[in-house]
């Protein structure tokens, strides 16, 4: 069993002792900078970190007065808003614990997660997740409240729904009786105390709760610190669902550092919101920085001309570049000149529409091409890719500024333990570990041993102290020839290769040869059209288009030319309609339900072997 591990545990061992007693110490040393910048009519608003502690300490006493106790769970059912995050602190600040609930979950699937975690209280969105709530309300009998952001349309059920104002009203009636009620819970909360369960979606199953403690939190946030990369000066732009252990985690690293974060999950502001904020690091999943890179390329090939020569020509240049510097050099003489020019006529540009002031992004949630990670770094902007699971508390590993390798996942966060199995899986020890899964013994026994090693159920490999990380080890495929394909690895590449796919999904296990279920991306593929003779076409005729089909055969072409000969897609299909979260076919994270799809459209993947 090869060892890789971490010597810098130093650094972590002293850590407050919980997210609230963290979010106090960031209040009293920065009081009155900038904590919170979010959407407010046309504009943003602005909270200090005193401000944001009176409004979290009013919402915390309106949910004591509603009677919530130690470690009893308040749910979370909203996109990513200020309010989500003043609600989340307020819930641990009393030492309750967070129920994360993605808005896109079913009712169904709501119910279970709600009883499953026996949450009294739950703060939705609107009226949608309300509805959801209240349609099974009749199997929750430890529900006693919800408590609604927004309340334009929603049916208050005889006083079972409040508004977030009414129950803040409620808070600071209490606190006028009781000044010291919050301050008192918070002293109870310590290191163990549970602070949030997250009910992992999977690719398959039905969702777990993931506990994880105070400590946990509060981990990422000092094991982040240590790297010094980030300063109470930089500026986040936070878009990723906060029901996501990747949310959470840049939550508590931002208590620790101290940084201001601009918070708007609506992704279809992005690019406005990044030009107004102009922050200085964002986090996203690939699927966000594979759009953005496809976005620029099928625009400027669609273009064609001197534009689409002058860009080649650009891209050609920072390539050089980028090699300079992933080997610790800098350009110099004709090459920095022409760096320079290529910067002006076209790298410019693409970082401006990103706002300009960008150091690097984060890419996590799934694996990031790096073909992707250096076209990004030959224009100037790096991304740091990092790795974690839900039961790791997101940031296990991440790639340094000064020190970054694409193709990996960069070194293990100081504290944290990794060590590759005989089988190549990937083993984790350390303060980020989970606690468990809830009510589930059995099934937290088969990932995490006595010794405290947890088995992330991915493949990789540890080079010189840098993780790589291969495929989930139940994807990877085996033909009935008997080699081995790593499904993921595939799919990573041709996303590279195709500015115009949206999904792909490798598939060959005890089969002779492999085959790919393929989506396209509708901005994408309608652009092309556009200037292809072939406007005006819906969707799905594009999908059946011959001129279609030999674009993406080229592709594929271009995608073998890569692989091993077992390794290539000697067939493959485009699916009438885009994979979707709703559809059942994605995660909340945007990676595909593998099994899920695979079942849905066995009848086309079997006729690739007819």
């Amino acid at each position: 069993m090869g060892l890789g591990t971490t010597d810098k545990a130093d650094l972590v061992a002293v850590r407050p002792a919980s997210v609230g007693r963290m979010f106090l110490d960031r209040v009293e040393a920065t009081p009155s900078r900038e904590a919170y910048r979010y959407p407010d009519g046309g504009g943003w608003s602005s909270l200090t970190w005193d401000e944001t502690k009176d409004r979290v300490w009013v919402i915390a006493a309106g949910l004591l007065d509603l009677g919530i106790e130690h470690e009893q769970r308040v749910a979370l059912a909203s996109s990513t808003r200020i309010e989500w995050i003043l609600a989340d602190l307020a819930i641990n600040v009393i030492g309750a614990a967070t129920t994360t609930v993605y808005p896109t979950t079913t009712p169904e699937d709501v119910a279970y997660i709600l009883g499953d975690s026996d949450t009294r209280v739950v703060f939705a969105e609107n009226a949608e997740q309300v509805a959801k709530v209240v349609e099974h309300r009749e199997k929750l009998p430890q529900l006693t409240r919800v408590v609604v952001f927004d309340g334009h349309g929603v049916d208050r059920h005889d006083g079972f729904v409040l508004s977030l104002t009414e129950l803040e009203e409620r808070g600071r009636a209490a606190l006028a009786e009781r000044p010291d009620a919050v301050d008192d819970a918070l002293v109870a909360v310590g290191p163990e105390t549970l602070a949030t369960l997250i009910y992992t979606s999977g690719t398959t199953g039905r969702p777990k709760g993931v506990r994880l403690v105070n400590d946990n939190w509060v981990y990422e946030g000092v094991a982040v610190d240590a790297f010094k990369i980030l300063s109470v000066d930089d500026v986040q732009y936070l878009w990723l669902p906060l029901s996501h252990s990747f949310g959470k985690a840049l939550e508590a690293i931002q208590l620790r550092i101290g940084f201001a974060t601009a918070v708007d999950g609506n992704l279809d502001n992005i690019v406005e919101g990044l030009g107004a904020v102009k922050p200085t690091f964002m986090a996203g999943a690939p699927r966000i920085f594979e759009k953005v890179r496809a976005r620029v390329i099928t625009g400027v090939e669609n273009e064609g001309g001197v534009k689409a020569k002058i860009f080649a020509w650009a891209f050609g240049v920072g390539a050089k570049v980028s090699t300079l510097r992933q080997q610790g050099k800098e350009p110099t003489g004709l090459l920095k000149f022409q760096y320079g020019l290529a910067d002006r006529l076209v790298f410019h540009k693409i970082k401006a529409r990103l706002g300009g002031n960008i150091r690097f992004f984060v890419s996590g949630a799934a694996a990031l091409s790096r073909d992707v990670a250096e076209w990004f770094h030959a224009a100037g902007m790096l991304i740091l890719e990092g790795y974690g699971l839900t039961e790791t508390s997101a940031a296990s590993f991440v790639n340094m500024p000064y020190d970054c390798r694409f193709g990996t996942v960069g070194p293990p966060a100081p504290g944290t333990q990794v060590k590759i199995a005989d089988d190549g899986e990937i083993l984790l020890k350390g303060p980020g570990v989970m606690r468990g899964y809830h009510k589930l013994p059995d099934v937290t026994a088969e990932v995490l041993d006595a010794d405290g090693w947890f088995s992330t159920g991915d493949i990789g490999e540890v080079v010189d102290g840098y993780l790589r990380v291969t495929d989930r080890k139940k994807d990877l495929i085996k033909t009935s020839g008997g080699k081995y394909v790593a499904p993921q690895e595939i799919e990573i590449i041709f996303k590279a290769v195709s500015p115009h796919a949206s999904q792909i999904v490798v598939h060959g296990d005890t089969r002779n040869y492999c085959v790919a279920l393929i989506t396209l991306d509708p901005d994408a593929i309608t652009e092309w059209a556009q200037h292809h003779d072939l406007g005006g076409r819906s969707y799905e005729d594009l999908t059946r288009a011959p001129e279609v089909r030999a674009l993406v055969q080229g592709q594929i072409d271009q995608l073998n030319a890569r692989l091993e000969r077992w390794e290539t897609i000697k067939k493959f299909e485009i699916l009438p309609h885009d994979l979707t979260i709703e559809s059942g076919d994605l995660t909340p994270s945007l990676k595909v339900k593998r099994k899920a799809v695979e079942k849905k459209y066995m009848d086309v993947l079997d006729r690739m072997y007819a």
